[in-house]
């Protein structure tokens, strides 16, 4: 239990004793105002882990520039109190710059252009894969089925053979001529307009 003295004899000697780096000194100021350090900046952060990154910036700028604190001009009491009021002040505006860039910087990620396609690519996408399908149903079946294999399960065409029980040659024979018919469907693909007599 610390013993009440005079606060500006007290003062002065902690002064002193810290202006000599004596280590003991910082460990006597930070039990006796450590607690009412952290209180300071509680009330201005609304953060105990704030309040306990202001408390150890105050003390070690104690410890750092101990001739900051005069004696004559106040208490080491209200001295710690205002420094801790600084600091979490400090911190509370740094917060507020963080919250404004991180909202300026999702701004900026929102007004970035999607990538996603819009509604003109979409249609003319769903326009191919239709034609693909309709190309994909009017091939015969076992061609269907060695295209099926290769393209839409991943398989080579020497899997697509062991799978569907026909020899190599066969399955590359039938993917061959599938993929001649459907590009030659595809390559000029009958114009919608033209089938309505537009």
């Amino acid at each position: 239990m610390v013993v009440p003295v005079e606060p500006t004899l007290a003062d002065a000697e902690l002064h002193r004793r810290l202006v000599y780096g004596d280590e003991s000194a910082l460990g006597e100021v930070y039990a006796a105002y450590g607690g009412l350090v952290r209180r300071v900046a509680v009330r201005v952060t609304r953060s105990p882990a704030a309040a306990e990154d202001v408390a150890q910036e105050v003390f070690a700028q104690l410890w750092s520039r101990p001739y900051a604190f005069d004696a004559r001009r106040g208490t080491l009491r209200t001295w710690l109190s205002m420094l801790a009021h600084r600091r979490a002040v400090d911190w509370v505006r740094g917060e507020a710059r963080h919250r404004k860039d991180a909202r300026a910087d999702d701004a900026a990620l929102h007004a970035i252009p999607d990538a996603a396609p819009g509604p003109d690519e979409t249609v003319v996408d769903r326009e191919r894969s239709l034609l693909l399908h309709t190309a994909l149903a009017e091939l015969p079946q076992p061609q269907r089925e060695v295209v099926h294999l290769a393209y839409f399960a991943g398989r080579t065409y020497r899997q697509a053979a062991v799978e569907l029980g026909i020899p190599e040659g066969t399955a590359k024979t039938r993917l061959r001529a599938a993929l001649r018919r459907l590009a030659e469907t595809l390559a000029d693909p009958p114009d919608p307009a033209l089938e309505r007599g537009a």
